[in-house]
C-alpha cells in the first residue's frame, strides 16, 4: 500500500519531535547558594575593619593585583567576597621603629594611597559612610585607614589632627604596648611598664575628646579593661572594637568579658569580630602559649644574626618565623568563628557585632575555610543556617559599622559647633 506523501512526511518527522520534547539528559543547574544567601550578597554592604596589608606594601613591595602568596588580602579576593570596604591598618611595630613612629606611620599611609592611585579603576579612598556607599555603587573597593596604636601620635594632638586630614578614620588607643596616656592589655601586668591611675591620663582624655571632635572613631581593641571603661565614660560618641572577640569563649586579655560587651551595647558601639585563631579557640590559644618560648628564641636568633651582619630585621621576616611555628597547630573549624559572632550577638545584641578579620596580621592563623575575603560568603551562609535573618546578616556584615560611623560624624558636627573646652597645653604632662 502506498502511503500518502503528507502522511509519510509526518511519520518521518515524529521521532525528531519526540526527541525534541524528551527531557534533557543533564539536569537543570540549581543555584549555588540558597535564595536568602543570594539576597544578602546582593544587598549587603560588607565592611571589614582591620587588615594589616600595608606592612606587605612597604616591606615586601606587595601589590594588590599580585597573587596572595601566603597572605590574605588582594583585590581579586575582595571582589570574590563582595567586600565593599576595607579599613587598612596603619600599625607601627613599637620596638623596631622606636624613635620614628610618625615617620613609619606616614610611610604606611602613603603606601595605601599609592595602591589606591595605581588601582583607581578598582578602588577609591574613602573617608566617610557616604564614600563607602558611593564606591559600592561604582563597583569599587572603598579603602579606609585606621591607626593601630596611639604611640603613632607621639603624644601630639597636632599629629592626630594631621593623620585625620590624611584620611585616618579610627585609632586604636593602644596596641599591645601602653603609651603613657592609655594602658594596654598586652603589658598591664608588667611591673616594669608605667601605667595610668584611671586607664586614661589627662592627656589621654584630651585625645579621646579630640577624636570625637574630629570625627575619628575611638577603637578600644587592645586596651586594658580599666582603659576600656574609662574610654567609654569619656567618649561622647559610640566606640568600636575594630578586631576583638568574646572572652567567655577564649580567655585572651584582648577579648572582652560579657560585662564589657553589654557596656559596648549601652554605648551604642560595635564589636568587630577578630578571625585570629588564638582569639577564637581556647585550645588553639593554649597550644600557642606552650609554643611561645620556642618562637621567641627563634625570633631573637634572627635579630642577633642580622645585627652581627649589620642588617635590620623587618616585621615580615619575623612574621615568617611565627607562621612556621603556627602551622604546626591545628586550625579551629569555621563554626568556632561563628560561635564568637553568635555569642556577641546574644550578649550585646545583633546591632552591636561586625567583622574585623585581622587579615595579613595573624600569620595565616585563621579558622579552617577562611583564608581571604573571598571566604566571607561562608560566614553569611553559616549565619543563615543558624537562624539569622537576611536583615540580621546585613547588620553584621557592615550595617552596624556604617551606623556607628554616621553617629560619630554627627557627634563631630555637634562638638565643632560648641565652645571648645580647654585642651592640655603642656602635652602630655599634668595640667597646671
Amino acid at each position: 500500500m502506498r502511503i500518502p506523501a503528507l502522511l509519510l512526511l509526518l511519520m518521518l518527522s515524529l521521532p525528531a519531535l519526540v526527541v525534541a520534547q524528551a527531557p534533557a539528559k543533564h539536569p537543570v543547574q540549581k543555584p549555588t547558594a540558597a535564595p536568602d544567601a543570594v539576597e544578602v550578597e546582593r544587598t549587603a554592604i560588607i565592611i571589614d575593619t582591620h587588615a594589616d596589608t600595608p606592612q606587605r606594601f612597604v616591606d615586601e613591595n606587595y601589590d594588590l593585583s599580585d597573587p596572595l602568596n601566603g597572605g590574605n588580602f588582594n583585590l581579586e579576593s575582595a571582589r570574590k567576597g563582595n567586600l565593599a570596604a576595607e579599613f587598612f591598618s596603619i600599625w607601627v611595630e613599637p620596638s623596631l621603629y622606636k624613635g620614628q613612629y610618625a615617620r613609619r606611620t606616614l610611610v604606611l599611609i602613603d603606601a595605601v594611597k599609592q595602591q589606591v592611585a595605581k588601582h583607581s579603576d578598582q578602588m577609591m579612598l574613602a573617608t566617610s559612610p557616604d564614600d563607602i556607599l558611593r564606591a559600592h555603587r561604582e563597583q569599587k573597593l572603598a579603602a579606609l585607614m585606621g591607626i593601630e596604636g596611639g604611640h603613632s601620635i607621639e603624644d601630639s594632638l597636632a599629629l592626630l589632627r594631621q593623620y585625620y586630614d590624611l584620611g585616618v578614620r579610627y585609632m586604636t588607643l593602644t596596641w599591645s604596648n601602653s603609651n603613657g596616656w592609655a594602658d594596654s592589655s598586652g603589658d598591664i601586668n608588667d611591673p616594669n611598664v608605667p601605667h595610668t591611675k584611671e586607664g586614661l591620663s589627662e592627656f589621654g582624655k584630651d585625645v579621646v575628646y579630640e577624636m570625637n571632635r574630629l570625627g575619628m572613631m575611638v577603637d578600644i581593641s587592645h586596651v586594658s579593661d580599666r582603659t576600656f571603661y574609662r574610654a567609654l565614660i569619656i567618649s561622647r560618641a559610640p566606640v568600636i572594637a575594630s578586631h576583638s572577640g568574646a572572652r567567655a569563649l577564649c580567655d585572651a586579655p584582648r577579648n572582652m568579658t560579657d560585662d564589657m560587651l553589654r557596656a559596648i551595647a549601652n554605648n551604642g558601639g560595635v564589636v568587630q569580630v577578630n578571625f585570629y585563631s588564638a582569639f577564637v579557640s581556647q585550645a588553639y590559644r593554649n597550644a600557642q602559649i606552650a609554643m611561645q618560648p620556642e618562637v621567641d628564641k627563634a625570633v631573637q636568633e634572627l635579630k642577633d644574626k642580622a645585627k652581627a651582619e649589620g642588617k635590620e630585621v623587618n616585621y615580615e621576616e619575623i612574621s615568617k618565623i611565627q607562621r612556621q611555628y603556627a602551622d604546626r597547630i591545628p586550625r579551629p573549624p569555621l563554626s568556632m568563628l561563628i560561635d564568637q559572632i553568635d555569642h556577641i550577638a546574644k550578649v550585646a545584641g545583633v546591632d552591636h557585632v561586625g567583622l574585623g578579620s585581622d587579615f595579613d596580621g595573624v600569620s595565616g592563623q585563621t579558622p579552617e575555610g577562611i583564608g581571604s575575603p573571598a571566604d566571607i560568603p561562608k560566614i553569611t551562609a553559616t549565619l543563615l543556617e543558624r537562624g539569622y535573618s537576611v536583615e540580621d546578616c546585613r547588620k553584621i556584615l557592615g550595617g552596624n559599622l556604617l551606623r556607628v560611623f554616621r553617629e560619630v560624624e554627627a557627634v563631630s558636627k555637634q562638638l565643632q559647633s560648641e565652645t571648645r573646652p580647654r585642651i592640655t597645653e603642656k602635652q602630655p604632662f599634668t595640667k597646671q
